[in-house]
């Protein structure tokens, strides 16, 4: 008798191994789609910053100290999501390798304000060029008023004030 049952699993194994995966609530997902995407744009984004020694936090600072220098570190903390405390750690790094400077804020001497260095400046302009390749190749199967209209939804979710 166990014979029947085995060859009816296997023939039940083989028609569903024929058969295209239902994904299909999992794709009606915003959060399994965002990950999806992630997870694919995320290896080539880590691929080439690390040739220039850079996480996606660090180049997200660099970025926003580039776009707006004399920040305090709050606001840049409030800005990429970084506690206080790992955002100095990360501080630190960063003017250990000359890419950041800390001044003494000159409104609030109880604070900081921060701008990037002119090896700051060049490194960031260098990963800012190298991400925004990445993101066309990334993106290349969409228009760019699809590619518009793809990050202007996505930041509805999470930009205050949308």
């Amino acid at each position: 008798m166990a014979r029947p049952k085995t060859a009816t699993l296997a023939t039940a194994v083989q028609a569903a191994a024929d058969q295209p995966l239902d994904q299909s609530l999992l794709l009606s997902l915003v959060g399994y789609n965002c990950r999806r995407a992630y997870l694919t744009i995320m290896p080539h984004f880590e691929e080439r910053m690390s040739k220039l020694a850079l996480r996606a936090v660090d180049f997200s600072v660099l970025s926003i100290l580039k776009a707006n220098p004399n920040i305090t570190q709050k606001r840049l903390s409030h800005a990429v999501s970084v506690s206080a405390p790992n955002l100095a750690i990360l501080l630190d790094k960063l003017e250990q390798r000359g890419l950041v400077l800390r001044q003494r804020n000159p409104l609030d001497k109880r604070s900081q304000t921060l701008v990037l260095t002119s090896e700051g400046l060049k490194l960031c302009a260098k990963a800012e060029t190298t991400v925004a390749n990445l993101e066309q190749h990334a993106t290349a199967m969409l228009t760019e008023n699809e590619r518009q209209k793809l990050l202007q939804l996505l930041q509805k979710i999470f930009v205050e004030g949308n």
